[in-house]
């Protein structure tokens, strides 16, 4: 198999897991505990803190770490939107319907259980949420804003900066779902001016199950998960020591070795895209051409299934990714595809392909080798 769905998650780095090792077992200690065994532990988990808050820039009390990105996502949205409403009775939360199902179906649990107001904001043809778009809808009963940096399904990059200026101008918090984004772009948060971001650490080569969630000092924040003072009370529970060590070394790691990883993936992206567009008939590029991750291709095929495209893939020996709720069986084009406007002819035909460390140009040219003709079988076969 050639493994072609690393924005689905990625391979744990083998020195994450020499990182992570000792404190599964030598050093297994609670770090809630007072005795040398918690202290160990405890120190553990100050020193990953410490490594996070270097790379966003930011203090290490401003790191809050979560089980992964949607819980991360969920005490963003929640926790601000609980917080604003009792203290101005602001009650309207800004996104659009393109963002991560962890941000989209929070905000409509939050407007069917708990009477917030959602405003889905507009995107352009490739995705993006454009600094106007904020700009019309922003309000003074406006709680928060999120939009992602980088989305998950079409890869287009979003004006964070821009975003984030609007939003501090008009004294409304701003969240960004960071998960995409961290693997391949800078987290500096001062730059990126955000008040809430989130991270998953399985996008960068950590390990599945440990997030973070970076709180600007100052930021009203209802803890979604009660119990202990863990986590500066906002997130309760036995800290995963392990995990937590972990997430930080992959952050690490990916933060020193970015440039060299971006110059790998870049090229054979690139030439994916070029070779498609030109390859195969009825296929179109998704999301932005230019403003987009630098290991993520992703089109859409006219009169194509998608889930069984990836069937043939995958027989084929190939991982990607689709757009479409390919475990529900439901033939519709996902939200991203209808948000930016594909009938839907073209938006049940999507393919997500993304690159990793591992993915060398021999697995590029062998995929490109057998798409043609496995959309074209699709095709044949789809009624």
């Amino acid at each position: 198999m050639i493994y072609l769905d690393y924005s689905a998650t990625t391979p744990v780095d083998p020195r994450v897991v020499d990182a992570m090792t000792p404190y599964f077992s030598d050093s297994f200690g609670n770090p809630s505990s007072v005795h040398r065994y918690g202290q160990v532990a405890e120190a553990a988990i100050d020193s990953a803190r410490e490594t996070v808050a270097s790379i966003l820039h930011c203090r290490p009390d401003e790191i809050i770490f979560t089980s992964c990105g949607s819980e991360s996502d969920n005490l963003a949205l929640r926790g601000a939107a609980y917080a604003v409403r009792a203290k101005t009775g602001a009650k309207w939360i800004l996104a659009a319907r393109v963002e991560h199902p962890a941000v989209t179906r929070t905000l409509l649990h939050l407007e069917k259980y708990d009477g917030f107001l959602i405003k889905w904001l507009d995107v352009d043809e490739y995705g993006m949420v454009t600094p106007e778009a904020v700009s019309r809808a922003i309000g003074d009963g406006t709680a928060l804003v999120s939009v992602m940096y980088a989305n998950n399904e079409i890869g287009t990059i979003n004006p964070i900066e821009e975003i984030a200026g609007i939003c501090r101008a008009k004294d409304v918090l701003f969240h960004t779902d960071a998960v995409q984004a961290a693997a391949y772009l800078p987290v500096d948060v001062q730059a990126l001016g955000v008040d809430l971001l989130s991270l998953g650490a399985h996008k960068f080569y950590g390990p599945k199950g440990v997030g973070a969630l970076y709180v600007r000092k100052g930021t009203p924040l209802v803890a979604q998960l009660t119990g202990g003072g863990q986590e500066f009370s906002l997130r309760a529970g036995t800290q995963n020591v392990p995990y937590i060590v972990g997430f930080a070394e992959a952050l690490r790691l990916t933060n020193k070795e970015r440039e060299q990883r971006v110059t790998h993936v870049k090229p054979l992206r690139d030439q994916i895209i070029e070779t498609v567009l030109e390859t195969i008939p009825d296929s179109r590029l998704t999301g932005h051409l230019e403003a987009r991750l630098p290991q993520h291709a992703s089109f859409a095929f006219k009169d194509v299934d998608g889930n069984l495209l990836l069937t043939l893939l995958d027989a084929a020996g190939f991982a990607c990714s689709s757009g479409s709720a390919c475990k529900t069986g439901n033939p519709e084009p996902s939200e991203v595809m209808n948000a930016i406007g594909l009938a839907r002819e073209w938006g049940l035909g999507s393919l997500r392909v993304t690159l990793g460390i591992h993915t060398t140009t021999m697995d590029v040219d062998s995929f490109l080798n057998v798409l043609p003709g496995l959309v074209e079988k699709a095709r044949k076969l789809t009624v």
